[in-house]
């Protein structure tokens, strides 16, 4: 009920100023101490992953926190792990405003953001500062102004930085928000880019003692044939974890809802089928030899435990969490662990 009440007073405000207030407000309630009355217990349902120990099996998808300010916060909230980012080498400012857009009747958001953060030493910085011991997942991108061409080097340069500090790295190929950037995710380019992060991996294993799993994030909207060739490309190289899937372009069951028709990447409720078609088809591909993670849609309980019947390990919320709130987290962590 409570959240209720905070959500309607939100969703009067533009959906990025809601969204710095939303986060500004759960860090202070973080401070001083009020977490555990005002949110719900975290589930303890300790999942073995990659390596990883993580306290429940529903995490925070990237997005929420590009520059890592509020990971002791977003943990009290309940979320088994926690996501950050997408963060690139150099501080960006992002597309043009207004560029997040809520269509509330299908509890969806459609964003154009564009990788606004500021930058990777940025980040790193707020990671060092932060108290939080669970699971951190760090989420790398390019630059804007970097060619398609010299990707790579944008990912080397964040993968080495964030290395030290991450649990598992994740390669975003995947935004619908970069021009160019899902090119990545197919032939060539990514077999390249997958082989130098590897490569990049084995070294820093080496130098620092410590393996860092890499996750690669992925479309939602993907042929059969793109989604064999990804497949076969992971494990190829050897990839730790699939993470399915980003938002959507498509407007599919919402084309004539209010601000169904702007620029950008769709989440939330109507990405949730797509997002777990993609799922089941990479879990019968990959054959149990990569862990997925599943994002996209859980509004509710059953979502998740869908997301983990289609074949994911772990999943990730993000758009439920605007519209549902904690409970969400809680309840869906529950209802994994009491799944048979």
């Amino acid at each position: 009920m409570l959240y209720k009440l905070v959500r309607y007073f939100l969703f009067k405000l533009d959906a990025e100023k809601a969204h710095h207030l939303a986060l500004s407000a759960m860090n202070k309630v973080y401070l001083s101490g009020l977490s555990r009355l005002l949110y719900p217990a975290k589930v303890k349902d300790s999942y073995e992953l990659m390596g990883l120990k993580f306290e429940n099996r529903v995490g925070l998808a990237a997005g929420l926190d590009k520059n890592a300010k509020y990971i002791d916060a977003l943990s009290s909230v309940g979320f088994g792990f926690i996501e950050v980012g997408t963060v690139t080498p150099k501080s960006q400012p992002g597309n043009d405003k207004p560029r997040l857009f809520r269509v509330v009747p299908a509890q969806g958001i459609i964003n154009r953001m564009g990788f606004n953060n500021d930058g990777v030493e940025n980040l790193i910085s707020h990671v060092k500062q932060s108290r939080y011991q669970g699971v951190l997942g760090i989420n790398i991108g390019k630059n804007i102004f970097t060619p398609v061409e010299k990707a790579v080097d944008d990912y080397i340069i964040c993968f080495q930085k964030v290395y030290e500090f991450a649990d598992y790295i994740t390669i975003n190929i995947s935004s619908p928000n970069t021009p160019g950037l899902r090119k990545l995710q197919h032939g060539e380019a990514l077999l390249e880019l997958l082989t130098a992060l590897k490569l990049e991996q084995e070294k820093l294993h080496k130098q620092v003692n410590k393996y860092v799993p890499l996750a690669v994030k992925i479309a939602p909207d993907l042929s059969d044939e793109e989604i064999d060739e990804l497949a076969l490309a992971f494990i190829k190289t050897d990839i730790d974890a699939v993470i399915a899937t980003n938002t959507t372009s498509s407007r599919q069951g919402v084309e004539n809802l209010e601000n169904a028709a702007e620029q950008g990447g769709l989440s939330g409720a109507p990405v949730y089928e797509a997002s777990t078609v993609v799922v089941k088809k990479f879990a019968k591909l990959l054959d149990k030899k990569i862990p997925i993670i599943a994002v996209g849609g859980i509004t509710k309980p059953q979502d998740a435990v869908e997301k983990i019947n289609a074949g994911a390990s772990l999943v990730q919320i993000y758009s439920g969490f605007i519209y549902q709130g904690p409970k969400l987290i809680a309840q869906s962590a529950r209802a994994i662990a009491e799944m048979k």
